[in-house]
């Protein structure tokens, strides 16, 4: 199989791999986060900034309960 990252097959593998399904599972929260903290400043307060306050935050508490749920 080809490392190329426009194989088909390469592709399948990472979507069906745990770290990706772990990451797209954080990245979600993290959008969450954004829209949440964003309506309650009133404007959008752009994707670093959730994702510096939702990992000081929250990310640990999260990661620990998707252990605890077999995630």
């Amino acid at each position: 199989m080809s490392q190329n990252p426009n194989n088909p097959e390469s592709n399948d593998l990472l979507k069906n791999s745990s770290l990706y399904r772990e990451f797209q599972a954080e990245r979600e929260e993290i959008l969450r986060h954004k829209w949440i903290e964003s309506e309650k400043a009133g404007h959008d307060i752009g994707f670093e900034r959730a994702l510096t306050d939702w990992i000081m935050k929250h990310r640990s508490k999260w990661r620990k309960a998707r252990q605890g749920a077999g995630n």
